[in-house]
């Protein structure tokens, strides 16, 4: 993108250096170490390589970077800055500050031109994965002969901590097998960790672990020899079959007294070495200052990203004349609108159905819902035929199968697998999901917390819910796990308890901002009757389903198959004389959300005799059935045996329902 010119190279290289140094220096907070031994590189691929708009961080054919090593955030923020990103001085004066623009890692959504939160490593490499897998799925399905809409890289600069954590290997692997020719990361070689040399507890050959995985590896061997590294990444480009790794070896807080020792790690380097910096780099004394020079040198990317910008939108002019109904659709996906209609094929089923398990039900709805919503791709971590997540009649994600295929087989490598979904939602243009057991949620926790933490709008497709699973026994079955993601701020929740609530929680899903987890069973159940309105009682969390014609003296509140018990509960009690109301509560985030009026009619304030029935930790119910209520629940692992005698061994009968209720009531 820039006139190459040695001279302004150094200057851009120590104006990034110098600034993050000052940033962290003035917080008295932060990682200068990094952003110093990363500059030359990272001013490389920003200045030469990096197809971007500054002007415009969400232009859709932009090349998508990320710091995977998101301690190393003031790099970024000075290459925001730097680039002509709305991304003032005074910002990066206020690194680390309340309501700053530069958090102490890169948030999504708070800083322009960050395309994804970053910090627990591993994340970052792994969700650029999801970009990479976005991209190819979304050429495959617009690009026509002459047209290439879709079409860009994924970059990142990654450290010795992400190539350490799993994550980023189950994310590599998967990424070598599927041969994402658009993925180029740089790799932070610089031999040093918090606690010392990385040689304490990293002496494999990481980069013969990556070429095992099918990736394409360079090295180059001296970190600040701007045009070996110019070479790297155009290789890297140039190779299309193979997602490419370049190990630069560079030396953390290159050009201060603190070089290539751990200290430069975590902490300001101090007034004293940071003068010494200035002087051996022959940097201006003033912090914060950036000659005009090489300000106005790497001011460049503006007008160049403009320019990139605007033959884009002429290429897609032509798109959108050849192939109008196309660019239409490209067009509603960029922009996360839904298809009219989107759940038209989505059959009514009800109690003369039969039963059916809620994973059943998921995969009846998820495939009716795959024919009008065509950006809708996800897979599972090999348990695609338990979990019921294949979208049939569509073909693959892997090399040498169309390219626009919607289903992507993730191996059992579940962490990695919901990090590659959360990229590709932050992609944009995709709606994806991912599926596991409800038990491995364990396993995608990070990812989880990630997707609410940034707001994307990634599913998440959990089954096998309960003690239900029966003979797998305790490893299989979920027991705080419902309780463990409700107390996750911003992450959606829905447990189902028929088909009809099923298909609200996939409305839901697609409607709704943010992720979605969807918990369901393997065990088969009773479907309710549609006039229940189950879909739109799913929509507000909680509503009433088994009224009574009496005022009630008793609510039992059930959730997922704990809805049927509470059902056949209400109608013995009714035989002894004991009106009760069954509220399904599907979803607590969704219900608290209400407005009290809502809430006051589904759960009356005057009844305060209340029982919960759900397999799964008692703790945190007594928000909703108060000081005069009980829960049947289990604080306690399950066992090996079948699902009905667990249930049954637990006190998940009808007998004991209402015995409880009875009890309350006395």
């Amino acid at each position: 993108m820039f006139k190459v010119d040695s001279q302004l190279d150094r200057q851009a290289v120590s104006a990034i250096s110098m600034l993050a140094a000052d940033m962290v220096e003035k917080a008295n907070s932060g990682h200068p170490g990094m952003p110093m031994g990363a500059a030359a590189m990272a001013h490389v691929l920003w200045s030469r390589f990096l197809r971007h708009n500054p002007a415009d961080p969400s232009w859709p054919n932009r090349d998508r970077f990320v710091l995977s090593a998101g301690h190393g955030s003031a790099l970024l923020y000075a290459l925001l800055h730097l680039h002509g990103y709305d991304l003032s001085l005074d910002e990066l004066k206020n690194f680390r500050q309340w309501e700053s623009k530069t958090p102490g890692h890169p948030e999504y959504g708070q800083t322009p031109g960050v395309e994804c939160t970053t910090g627990p490593l591993g994340m970052g490499l792994s969700m650029g994965v999801g970009m990479a897998l976005a991209e190819r799925f979304l050429a495959g399905q617009f690009n026509r002969p002459g047209h290439a809409v879709v079409d860009h890289h994924v970059y990142a600069i990654v450290s010795d901590g992400d190539l350490m954590e799993g994550v980023a290997s189950e994310a590599a692997s998967l990424a070598g097998t599927l041969g994402l020719g658009k993925l180029v990361y740089l790799y932070d070689d610089n031999h040093i960790s918090i606690e010392g040399g990385t040689d304490l507890a990293f002496t494999e050959d990481a980069m013969a672990r990556f070429a095992a995985y099918g990736w394409h590896v360079q090295r180059v061997a001296d970190g600040a020899d701007l045009e070996a590294i110019a070479q790297a990444i155009q290789a890297a480009k140039d190779e299309t079959g193979r997602p490419s790794i370049i190990a630069v070896r560079t030396h953390i807080g290159l050009g201060s007294p603190k070089q290539d020792q751990a200290s430069a790690h975590g902490e300001p380097l101090g007034p004293e070495a940071m003068a010494v910096t200035r002087q051996k780099l022959g940097w201006s004394a003033e912090p914060f200052a950036v000659s005009d020079q090489a300000r106005a040198y790497l001011g460049q990317s503006k007008a160049a990203g403009q320019a990139l910008q605007a033959q884009w939108q002429e290429a897609f002019r032509a798109f959108a004349q050849a192939q109008p109904d196309l660019a239409a659709q490209f067009e509603a996906q960029i922009a996360g609108r839904l298809p009219l209609g989107f759940g038209g094929e989505v059959p009514t089923l009800g109690p003369a159905d039969g039963k059916m398990a809620t994973r059943a039900a998921s995969g009846k709805v998820l495939n009716a819902l795959a024919k009008r919503v065509p950006n809708l791709v996800g897979g599972s971590a090999d348990l695609a035929p338990s979990t019921k997540t294949i979208i049939a009649g569509s073909g693959d994600m892997r090399p040498g199968q169309p390219p626009a295929g919607r289903n992507i087989h993730f191996g059992v490598r579940e962490h990695g697998m919901a990090a590659i979904v959360n990229g590709m939602a932050l992609h944009g243009g995709v709606i994806p999901y991912g599926a596991t057991f409800f038990v491995f949620s364990d396993f995608c926790r990070p990812a989880l917390r990630l997707a609410a933490l940034q707001g994307c709008k990634s599913i998440f497709v959990f089954t096998h819910d309960s003690i239900g699973v029966g003979e797998d026994g305790p490893t299989h079955q979920p027991v705080e796990h419902l309780m463990s993601l409700r107390v996750m701020p911003g992450l959606r929740l829905i447990r189902p308890a028929d088909y009809g609530e099923t298909v609200g929680a996939w409305a839901c899903a697609l409607q709704g901002e943010g992720p979605t987890v969807i918990v369901l069973t393997r065990q088969g159940l009773p479907i309710l009757d549609p006039a229940l309105g189950a879909a739109e009682g799913v929509a507000r969390g909680a509503y009433v389903v088994g009224n009574c014609d009496d005022e009630p003296r008793l609510i039992l509140i059930g959730t997922g198959s704990e809805l049927h018990l509470c059902l056949a509960a209400q109608k013995e009690l009714a035989q002894r004389g004991v009106a009760a109301r069954v509220v399904s509560m599907p979803s607590w985030d969704i219900f608290a959300a209400q407005e009290k009026a809502y809430r006051d009619h589904v759960l009356p304030p005057t009844v305060r005799a209340r029982l919960a029935v759900e397999m799964g930790a008692t703790l945190g119910w007594e928000r909703w059935v108060g000081d005069g209520g009980a829960v049947i629940g289990l604080d306690r692992f399950g066992a090996s045996a079948p699902g009905g005698v667990l249930q049954a061994k637990f006190g998940f009968t009808v007998e004991n329902v209402v015995a409880k209720a009875l009890e309350l009531l006395n």
